[in-house]
């Protein structure tokens, strides 16, 4: 188990086994439970949390326009713009280097979904990840979401881009069921050989948005407003702990408690298991 995660199960386990325990557990010494890495500067974060709200109102703004809209309130240009939003995990920037980029050995699918009507449970998945602001820090949450129903399948929240735990939420939707279709960007997790295998073995079409074209996606970026919206940015999460123990209940209501317009105001839930 590479570093990262096994230091990230000892977040999550370690309101329950003692220091030492851990640490035996994990094969880690008891001195890096202790490691923290280096914070972020609070001009980071400011800029890093306004290019959220910024992306998540307006999900076709690139570099350029982020850029623009940041000026007033920040001296930044566009290619530490460029940067933050790479390490953000956010598509649309181009030119330069950034994460939702496919990288040159990794397959591009086609788009499938233009002119099609969505005409049941199951019958067209979405994947995407978003960026989650932590007071002074963030972490970073993918979600697989029913197109018709609107019901995330599956959620994983962490503190890297690292892949895992796009895997881990894959994996655990499969479990569930299986969709005609399943739909994501061309980013690197999406693109990669390890995403491609498992829906190519579970015979499921694959579908990639268009380059450039964020509103491909537009129920799960739907979606990532209304949790912000309703979630994160009301009670700004201090810790990761705190994130994902408020994340797990919002997902929840989310699913099963919030009547949408769009369903005839049943939950996603009735829809998708046919209540």
């Amino acid at each position: 188990m590479p570093r990262t995660e096994r230091l990230a199960l000892v977040e999550r386990e370690s309101a329950t086994l003692p220091l030492s325990v851990q640490a035996e557990l994990l094969s880690l010494s008891r001195a890096s439970l202790y490691y923290q890495p280096a914070a972020p500067s609070a001009a980071e974060l400011a800029i890093k949390h306004r290019i959220d709200e910024i992306y998540t109102a307006h999900p076709y703004y690139g570099s350029r326009r982020i850029s623009v809209v940041l000026r007033p309130q920040f001296v930044v240009n566009r290619k530490a713009v460029q940067r933050h939003m790479q390490q953000m995990g956010i598509a649309g920037i181009a030119p330069g280097p950034n994460l939702s980029r496919q990288r040159l050995d990794h397959q591009i699918y086609p788009y499938l979904l233009r002119d099609v009507t969505i005409e049941h449970p199951n019958h067209v998945w979405g994947i995407d990840l978003t960026y989650i602001r932590l007071q002074s820090s963030w972490m970073y949450l993918v979600a697989v979401l029913d197109w018709y129903s609107r019901y995330i399948v599956s959620w994983e929240l962490d503190q890297t881009l690292a892949m895992p735990f796009v895997l881990n939420a894959v994996d655990r939707a499969l479990a569930l069921a299986k969709p005609q279709i399943w739909n994501s960007d061309q980013g690197s997790h999406f693109t990669s050989p390890q995403y491609i295998q498992r829906l190519t073995t579970a015979e499921i079409q694959i579908s990639m948005d268009g380059k450039g074209r964020a509103l491909d996606n537009i129920f799960t970026e739907r979606l990532w407003r209304t949790v912000k919206y309703e979630d994160v940015y009301l009670h700004d999460y201090g810790v990761p702990r705190e994130a994902r123990q408020g994340l797990t209940r919002y997902l929840d209501f989310y699913n099963h408690k919030r009547p949408h317009q769009s369903l005839g105001y049943r939950t996603p839930a009735q829809v998708y298991f046919g209540h």
